[in-house]
């Protein structure tokens, strides 16, 4: 099967879509870089739907999906929050250093579990997914509100609810990474001694 799947196809296609948000963002044109971001959002669900209906799983897109998602979340994160352009509404610094840390925490300990204990299962948990759905609506409700040039409450509330998921998302892993750990591998038992 070839690797260069539709499904993967979309997925490289979010991953080119992230400069051209960037730029747009920079050159102060809110309401196409809400729509470039929707359309990423967009290739988010249809690379997966078209995993599943085609067949068209692969082991490539099992890393390359993941790494899109977080390429685009850190990277709009981070320019909604740098200073310098004409945002009516940004993300707080503390937000978007927490979004990251949590990311970065993640990747390293499947690194380092994979790397000490040999490959294991790191399904995403209802809460990744919940803060990745809490994250995408957040960047669309404060770029909707940068389009139309005004503050609004439902900034701060989607910037509350993304702290309180980044902090229960963020838990709830370490402690899932901690029960993997100290589960054995399969066959261990086999090499003690009575």
């Amino acid at each position: 099967m070839t690797k260069w799947t539709v499904a993967n196809q979309l997925t490289l296609l979010r991953m080119l879509l992230i400069p051209a948000f960037v730029i747009l963002v920079v050159y102060g044109k809110p309401g196409w870089a809400l729509f470039t971001f929707v359309v990423a959002g967009i290739t988010d669900g249809l690379d997966g739907l078209a995993a599943r209906r085609a067949g068209q799983k692969t082991s490539l897109g099992a890393w390359l999906d993941p790494m899109a998602d977080k390429l685009l979340l850190v990277t709009t994160f981070v320019v909604l929050t740098v200073p310098g352009t004409d945002l009516v509404n940004r993300f707080p610094i503390w937000l978007t250093i927490l979004v990251i840390t949590r990311d970065v925490v993640i990747v390293t300990t499947v690194a380092i579990v994979t790397a000490v204990m040999g490959v294991r299962t790191f399904r995403p948990s209802i809460y990744g997914k919940a803060a990745t759905g809490v994250y995408l609506v957040s960047c669309v409700v404060l770029m909707w509100f940068n389009y139309l040039g005004r503050k609004s409450v439902l900034v701060e509330i989607a910037t509350w609810t993304s702290l309180a998921i980044t902090l229960v998302s963020g838990f709830h892993y370490i402690a899932h990474a901690a029960r993997i750990i100290n589960t054995p591998a399969p066959g261990a038992d086999q090499h003690r001694k009575p």
